[in-house]
């Protein structure tokens, strides 16, 4: 009577284990991707919170000037994001990842929020609706290289130019 493996039980085990790290590298690697580009989200709801209730008070222009001039232009960052940018006239939040932490390509590389005030009739773009004196909550539509989901809730956001890949974007931002 033997005790112990033999040399196939084993090498068919060694094939076996290498399949299956084959398959979840890849799933992991995707994984980490996400949760690095979740940081990017965390920073820009400061700035969202800025343009729904300050810019109306005090101005978009404003708002959006003091929030991009802090740490020395670039809005907000950390280890994985660039920067947090503000548009002065449209109130769009734009998150600027950093390609070599986050592991994007430095084409497909932001987040862009647009911010939308929902009437009686409809959504209006957050710029339009301040110059027209429209009140209501302010509704957050979110792009990457797609705007499917901001579409499909009738906000006509755009698709976010060199917007990151869907498979790193939040289910939101697809």
């Amino acid at each position: 009577m033997r005790n112990g493996f033999t040399l196939l039980e084993l090498m068919i085990v060694v094939a076996i284990v290498s399949i299956l790290s084959a398959i979840a590298l890849p799933a992991y690697q995707d994984y980490v991707i996400r949760a690095r580009v979740a940081e990017g989200l965390a920073l820009a709801t400061h700035a969202k919170t800025l343009v729904s209730e300050v810019a109306t008070v005090n101005g978009l222009g404003v708002v959006a000037s003091s929030w991009n001039a802090q740490q020395g232009g670039v809005g907000s960052s950390s280890k994985y994001v660039d920067s947090v940018q503000i548009a002065a006239t449209t109130g769009v939040v734009t998150v600027s990842f950093n390609t070599a932490n986050v592991g994007v390509s430095s084409v497909n590389n932001k987040l862009g929020f647009y911010p939308f005030v929902k009437s009686a009739a409809g959504y209006q773009d957050f710029a339009t609706a301040i110059n027209s004196g429209l009140t209501g909550p302010v509704d957050w539509a979110c792009t990457s290289s797609t705007n499917q989901v901001a579409t499909s809730r009738s906000m006509g956001a755009a698709i976010t130019a060199n917007g990151i890949e869907t498979k790193y974007a939040p289910a939101e931002c697809r």
